[in-house]
């Protein structure tokens, strides 16, 4: 007489819930599934409105590397904060009068 094969319960479960999960995703419940044509027809670049008008510029700066680690040691944005506090710095020079130098004019007597 041939055994009946006996699936373990714990890969049962396992098959269930992929199957469950596969049937929510083609329902589009927790991710969408995109056909070929669909990714084709898709335009490269961002989507329409996904960027900031004041959008920041990427760029290299060299620091010292005492102020870098202190930066950093700040904590996650310390780009933001580093950016602030250049701005602030460059707000208050804008803000200062600036110094001329004015000719000294002076006598020769003698």
């Amino acid at each position: 007489m041939p055994t009946k094969k006996v699936k373990d319960p714990e890969i049962a479960e396992f098959e269930a819930a992929l199957l469950g999960s596969v049937d929510q995703a083609l329902r589009g419940e927790y991710a969408a599934v995109h056909t070929p044509n669909q990714i084709a027809a898709r335009k490269p670049g961002r989507p329409a409105g996904s960027t900031k008008a004041d959008a920041k510029v990427s760029t290299t700066i060299r620091f010292d590397a005492d102020v870098l680690a202190a930066l950093k040691a700040a904590g996650p944005g310390w780009q933001t904060r580093a950016n602030d506090a250049l701005r602030e710095a460059f707000a208050v020079k804008k803000a200062a009068p600036r110094r001329t130098k004015v000719p000294v004019r002076r006598s020769i007597s003698g």
